[in-house]
């Protein structure tokens, strides 16, 4: 196990103090993430429902596939338009892949009622962010995090390629 270290200066003296493992420190980074994503979730379950349940898996992996090639255009074009962080797709990403897994696990049918309470939305939501999160650790195990030895481009593109 890898741990990080900082230094700090106490009594005039610099000391070593053990930070956290790569693996605690790759599991606040993402419960960050994961909590600001949730956090864009809530807010727009609240202003607009769950719309979002009519549209079949496929039109939501469309929407991350859109989402993707913005990215990539502003990596290779290094120039935006429109005034919104490469980051916000990258969550945006993450949100639209949550709404597809629920909607395999759920279906979506729009000859029936499938308007979600937002509470309700945010439990499925909550459980499928924890199976991520489960399926991250253990792949992270296997093999070894080699992700974050990854360009931000490349992950780019295998956005793209799934």
């Amino acid at each position: 196990m890898v741990f990080f270290y900082q230094l700090r200066e106490s009594n005039g003296l610099l000391v070593y103090l053990q930070k956290k493992s790569s693996v605690e420190q790759t599991l606040e980074q993402y419960d960050a993430i994961a909590d600001d994503c949730r956090s864009t979730f809530a807010v727009k379950t609240r202003d607009y429902g769950t719309a979002w349940r009519i549209l079949r898996p496929s039109s939501l992996t469309d929407q991350i596939m859109i989402k993707a090639r913005r990215i990539r255009t502003l990596q290779e074009v290094r120039q935006a338009q429109v005034d919104e962080p490469p980051e916000e797709a990258f969550r945006a990403i993450i949100n639209y892949g949550l709404m597809a897994l629920i909607q395999l696990e759920e279906g979506a049918n729009p000859l029936e009622e499938i308007e979600l309470p937002p509470e309700e939305a945010l439990k499925r939501y909550d459980a499928q962010l924890s199976a991520t999160r489960d399926l991250m650790i253990r792949k992270n195990h296997d093999y070894g995090e080699a992700w974050r030895k990854m360009r931000v481009a490349s992950i780019t593109d295998m956005i793209l390629m799934k």
